[in-house]
């Protein structure tokens, strides 16, 4: 799996004017806030790419695509995507034989920082419930 990390920091005394008017936005905690920000880059990967085209030849350019687009977003620290297809859909017979990518291929975990807020989201595939599951794997204070 690739982790893409972002290359910058921006502290409180870099914020731009844009920036704290858009924080006080939030009436809620950084901790509340980092929390929204992971489920918006979850449903991003979800909602954006399921249905793209996929096979065997291009899932390491789509996990890179993926991976680079979410770390565009704000806060995100870094970003590491994997898409499991299954063997019955490797090999292509003919012009027509490619899958689209659904949510139960994509295994994702995404690093959301705010300040000293960083929360760890992750959306797996879980056979026990027959679905992708988002869900936050962790919240640390530091």
């Amino acid at each position: 799996m690739h982790i893409y990390k972002q290359s910058f920091r921006i502290t409180v005394t870099q914020m731009s004017e844009r920036e704290e008017k858009a924080a006080d936005m939030f009436k809620c905690s950084e901790r509340e806030r980092a929390l929204f920000e992971a489920g918006i880059k979850m449903g991003t990967i979800y909602h954006q790419f399921v249905g793209t085209p996929v096979s065997i030849h291009n899932t390491q350019e789509l996990e890179k695509a993926i991976e680079r687009s979410v770390m565009v977003q704000p806060f995100v620290e870094s970003v590491a995507v994997k898409i499991n297809i299954s063997d019955n859909n490797r090999k292509k017979t003919d012009t027509y034989d490619y899958v689209s990518l659904e949510g139960g291929m994509i295994d994702a975990v995404v690093k959301i920082k705010i300040k000293n807020v960083t929360v760890t989201a992750e959306m797996r595939f879980i056979k026990e419930l027959n679905y992708p599951l988002m869900y936050v794997s962790e919240i640390s204070l530091r």
